[in-house]
């Protein structure tokens, strides 16, 4: 029979024994004065270090774009993708010069970068140069001709211009490339994507004539009501086109129909 005073010290000297093993990440400093155990815990499994790239893309996901500037400044200069990445950053304060500046210097660090000629084009595209921002969207795309988000800025440039039937085209492409490349929401990564335009509401019955065409019906309807939402007058064009001909037929059509559009 073990007597308790026994079973006590036995007991006691398991759990030396196992203590070490299970907690083998605390040492005898785990315990000074003052430090918790969980402090010690995370300081003997320090996190992953990032790099100044690593740094500049959290800055960028948090919309701290001069943080992420000169954290990328701090990441080596001769790599294209960095110089990119200045730009869109200051891209993103406004400072078109300076972007400009970043996406031709990683041009000429890699002539094939396609990213950053795309990147070229809509600085030109935000400074009404579209017939500029349509040659670097067509150079883009001659570079990598499987980016859907190239043949959207090129689409959205051609609108711009009043080229619908182009725009269309491009538009059809950058869909079937991407059937939701027009339902993304800004991310910024290497590319960007610029869908800034004037007439939201011609822009957006255009999205609706191409979503018909292409069968998205739902998406059709959604994009109509917004063009009229957003101050679409000429109902006619509705009943006329013939992408719409398989929805005129639906209870849904014949509703936007009857709205009252927005008085801008």
């Amino acid at each position: 029979m073990v007597s308790g005073r026994t079973f006590a010290l036995t007991f006691l000297a398991l759990n030396c024994a196992v203590l070490p093993r299970v907690y083998g990440q605390l040492t005898e400093h785990a315990f000074e004065p003052g430090r918790s155990i969980p402090q010690r815990l995370s300081e003997a499994e320090p996190a992953k270090k990032l790099s100044p790239e690593q740094r500049g893309n959290v800055y960028m996901a948090r919309k701290m774009y001069r943080e992420a500037i000169d954290a990328y400044r701090e990441a080596p200069q001769n790599l294209p993708v960095v110089n990119n990445k200045i730009g869109i950053a200051y891209h993103q304060l406004g400072d078109f010069v300076a972007a400009r500046k970043n996406y031709e210097r990683a041009m000429k660090l890699d002539k094939k970068y396609a990213d950053a000629v795309n990147n070229v084009g809509t600085v030109y595209y935000a400074l009404k140069n579209y017939r500029g921002a349509i040659a670097r969207y067509k150079k883009a795309i001659d570079l990598s001709p499987d980016s859907a988000s190239f043949w959207s800025n090129l689409g959205t440039a051609y609108y711009s211009r009043g080229r619908f039937e182009d725009m269309a085209k491009a538009y059809q492409k950058a869909l079937s490339l991407d059937p939701n490349i027009f339902e993304h929401r800004g991310t910024v990564g290497t590319e960007l994507q610029d869908r800034t335009v004037a007439d939201r509401a011609r822009y957006h019955y255009e999205l609706a004539r191409m979503y018909a065409n292409s069968g998205k019906n739902e998406l059709a309807l959604q994009y109509l009501r917004k063009a009229l939402e957003e101050g679409l007058k000429d109902k006619l064009k509705m009943t006329q086109v013939p992408e719409f001909a398989e929805l005129r037929e639906t209870d849904e059509f014949k509703l936007l129909l009857t709205m009252e559009p927005r008085v801008l």
